[in-house]
């Protein structure tokens, strides 16, 4: 596995078009990362924006050394969400917390985040419109019910099935 992904990143370093397989591949680990640090989702989509441009910017200069790549892109976005403390603290005057290395249970937190988004993507149109409306942008049942022109109850069935459907694939992810 880590051989093949050697392989796409000296791609990408010839040929920058080839960056998107490694992009789809790591940008919700990387979100995912990042949202649990900074807790504001537009901020997390700024941050996440910003990790993957400086990625792409220092990928000539990017050296194989046996790791997986998310690994270099836990270190870019840490150094992201640090600069973003530093910049906020600035104009607190207060002093930015110390973002240190991943831990461990961070980047483990990361990657079941990072899982459930992509299960979320793969789940039937009408289930995801209501996961992603119910958690993602807090609207109630009622709200969603208007939105799609169903009844709150179709909407709660709709909305226990993608949570079944979810628990069964996730698993022992968990």
């Amino acid at each position: 596995m880590l051989s093949e992904e050697r392989l796409r990143i000296e791609a990408a370093q010839k040929d920058p078009a080839s960056f998107a397989s490694l992009y789809d591949e790591h940008v919700d680990r990387v979100y995912a990362y990042v949202a649990r640090r900074v807790r504001d989702r537009s901020q997390a989509q700024d941050l996440t924006a910003e990790v993957f441009e400086h990625a792409l910017a220092a990928l000539p200069r990017y050296e194989w050394r046996g790791k997986p790549f998310a690994a270099w892109l836990y270190r870019i976005a840490g150094n992201a969400v640090a600069d973003h403390f530093a910049r906020a603290a600035r104009e607190r005057s207060a002093p930015p917390p110390d973002p240190g290395e991943p831990a461990e249970e961070e980047i483990a937190a990361a990657e079941r985040r990072a899982l459930l988004f992509r299960l979320v993507r793969q789940l039937p149109a009408d289930q995801r419109t209501v996961i992603e409306a119910r958690f993602a942008k807090e609207r109630s049942i009622r709200e969603i019910a208007e939105q799609l022109g169903r009844s709150e109850g179709a909407v709660k069935q709709l909305q226990w099935r993608a949570l079944q459907t979810l628990r069964q694939r996730l698993g022992p992810h968990v």
